[in-house]
């Protein structure tokens, strides 16, 4: 079975498309500017169908573009994922996020457990390799539940901790705890 292409009932070329896409999301360009951009080369659209366009394709373009940096990612000879936990409260309970991020600090996987423990770490290994394979090394900080997950996965002689090492992953945490912050600020305004 062949796949459709998405672009099948629209009259203007994918290429054009593509390039309105990706200037509006790469480069700091409101909609209007990238209708004149385009519009300097020739190509006579709306700043609303650019909008479309970005609603409707931006997805695909960020899912291809996460692919293609994950395969070559794969052929890096120094792969290694940074993995973490922190608590974190959903609904007023405390519940466990624990996040993989690779050697440039791009966010992996996300996983969100109501334990810390083995079968937790376990879960979300065996979720992020199956989406990303296995990596060459994989960084962690002295949580026992990781030693316990690799012994079963049988990745244990790949695991590196130590005190300093994941700082990758902690720094990842940031935006999350600064917004954390910000809605509690919110939160005690209301008092």
């Amino acid at each position: 079975m062949t796949k459709r292409s998405p672009f099948r009932y629209f009259k203007t070329s994918p290429e054009i498309i593509r390039l309105a896409v990706m200037m509006y999301v790469r480069f700091p360009l409101s909609l209007r500017n990238v209708e004149d951009l385009l519009h300097e080369r020739g190509i006579d659209i709306s700043h609303e169908t650019v909008r479309f366009w970005w609603n409707r394709f931006g997805p695909m373009f960020a899912s291809e573009i996460r692919r293609n940096r994950i395969s070559r990612m794969r052929a890096y000879s120094n792969w290694q994922w940074h993995l973490d936990e922190i608590f974190v409260k959903i609904n007023g309970e405390t519940h466990d996020l624990w996040r993989a991020v690779d050697h440039e600090g791009q966010v992996l996987e996300s996983y969100v457990t109501k334990r810390r423990d083995r079968k937790a770490a376990l879960k979300f290994l065996r979720k992020t390799m199956k989406r990303y394979g296995r990596p060459h090394v994989i960084v962690t900080d002295l949580l026992r539940s990781y030693g316990a997950a690799m012994k079963v996965i049988g990745n244990e002689d790949k695991q590196e901790t130590g005190r300093w090492l994941n700082n990758r992953a902690e720094n990842s945490h940031l935006p999350f705890r600064r917004r954390e912050r910000a809605m509690l600020r919110f939160r005690r305004m209301r008092r």
